[in-house]
């Protein structure tokens, strides 16, 4: 089972006091710890001029392990110390046991390296990088490797305080930190490994972390066995637009796809009907009206937002549907049609935003995008998916998921629409809310890594059943 769960830098530190307290002696941690990052260098790259920076913490005392190992199998290594360990530590056994050089923590120093190894901070900031420790990194030209996360990058909320260098490799521990997934972070880190140094699952007992990295496991797809007809899998209602009539179709396209038994599109008049009746043969377009389709029970999932406009026609029938009792995803027009009024979103499933969306509902988001989609989906009483090459998905509960599978051809007009529709099939389906918005936002991303270059919204509809399959079977 991949090593899903994300621990922030105070929860990490959590777990190496619960592994230390149940009796694995902390240099034994460390000594791992530097063992595996000195193993990424030998793997990675060729024997150079290393230099390794060193905190005075536990993040040092790795750097001091892996300089030992890295001169032990041959390389030319130095040290470069911020500070002295604090004595009795298990760094300032670790920087005990170096017997090479020690040279001055300064630019030139970095800038003579073929390598650097950045073992300054780690991932627990408690200021922002500046002055001496900023101007070194800076000045490497070399390949960085990274301790844990570079220094400078929050472990928490992939911000930079300061400065932080781009690293062409960072090795982490144990489970990796959601500023290892968040941007820009994500970029920063380079190639990330992660590596396990001795810590027992069993820690995580004493942590409860609530949050992921999106991936098959912790959900999986609605399965389909012989006794499924057409209803069983549900019926989702799409209210269409008059003026976009193309967004709602994407939808409807992906919704076929992901698995749901029916498919309506509610067509705000006869014009836009015939629009829509144009359009996918297996999609069922209305003009009853919304009260008609609301008397039928059958209808549990509805998907508001493509294609509509952002008035108070629009959050008026929101706010129908979901007194309804009904399912809904909330998307783009029914979105902005609740600028600044995030009650009025209150009792639907599933929230879409993309940032500027969430800014006009919620306010500015912040630099902190966990918190920002936790904090929105506490106060809309839904689970709330904040779109981006870093989608964050939250639920009321606490309870998120970074998702970082999103290729960068997925920033074109449309895919927005065709990840609403999967997830209110998903719905349909009986999925639960927070595992429908996962999934989606996974298969999504999977889907468009197939494409690969020239994506347009329309080419993800025909792969998303191959994208949904490997989430099964993954």
């Amino acid at each position: 089972m991949p090593r899903l769960d994300l621990l922030t830098p105070a929860e990490m530190a959590r777990a190496d006091a619960l592994a230390i307290a149940a009796g694995i002696p902390g240099i034994q941690l460390m000594d791992a710890a530097g063992r595996a990052v000195a193993r990424a260098a030998l793997r990675r790259f060729k024997p150079v001029r290393t230099l390794v920076l060193a905190g005075p913490g536990n993040n040092g005392g790795d750097g001091y392990v892996a300089a030992r190992l890295l001169e032990r199998a041959g390389w030319p290594v130095a040290v470069a110390a911020l500070a002295p360990p604090r004595p009795g530590s298990d760094a300032a056994l670790a920087a005990a046991s170096w017997r090479g050089p020690m040279v001055p923590f300064a630019p030139p120093e970095a800038a003579r390296a073929g390598l650097v190894i950045d073992a300054v901070l780690g991932a627990g900031l408690a200021r922002e990088v500046d002055g001496l420790v900023a101007d070194t990194l800076r000045a490497a030209t070399a390949p960085v490797l990274a301790v844990d996360v570079p220094s400078g990058l929050d472990g928490t909320t992939g911000q930079v305080r300061g400065f932080a260098p781009q690293a062409a490799l960072t090795v982490t521990f144990f489970r990796l930190k959601p500023g290892h997934l968040l941007l820009p972070g994500r970029d920063l880190c380079g190639e990330t490994v992660l590596a396990d140094i001795g810590l027992p699952d069993a820690v995580l007992t004493g942590i409860a972390p609530q949050a992921i990295r999106n991936a098959p496991g912790p959900w999986r797809p609605p399965a389909l066995d012989a006794a499924s007809h057409k209803y069983s899998r549900g019926h989702l209602t799409i209210l269409g637009g008059a003026a976009m009539t193309g967004a709602a179709r994407l939808a409807a396209g992906a919704a076929h796809r992901v698995g749901a038994g029916l498919v309506t599109i509610l067509a705000p008049d006869a014009a836009s009907a015939a629009l829509y009746r144009a359009g996918d043969p297996g999609t069922i377009v209305a003009e009853e009206g919304l009260e008609a389709l609301l008397a039928d029970d059958r209808r549990r999932a509805w998907l508001l937002g493509p294609g509509l406009p952002a008035d108070a026609a629009t959050r008026a029938m929101l706010r129908r549907v979901v007194a309804a009792g009904r399912q809904v995803v909330a998307d783009a027009g029914a979105l902005t049609a609740c600028a600044g009024a995030p009650e009025a979103l209150r009792g639907a499933a599933v929230l879409t935003p993309h940032a500027g969306e969430y800014a006009r509902v919620f306010g500015p988001p912040g630099p902190d995008k966990l918190a920002a989609a936790r904090r929105a989906a506490a106060a809309a009483g839904a689970v709330l998916l904040l779109k981006g090459a870093d989608t964050v998905i939250a639920a009321p509960d606490g309870r998120a998921a970074i998702n970082d599978n999103a290729p960068p051809t997925l920033a074109t007009g449309g895919t927005g629409d065709v990840l609403a529709g999967s997830i209110a099939a998903l719905l349909a389906q009986g999925m639960p809310a927070f595992e429908a918005a996962c999934c989606g936002a996974w298969i999504q991303g999977e889907a468009a890594r197939r494409h690969g270059p020239g994506l347009v919204a329309a080419d993800l509809i025909t792969l998303l059943p191959g994208a949904l399959e490997t989430a099964r079977v993954n």
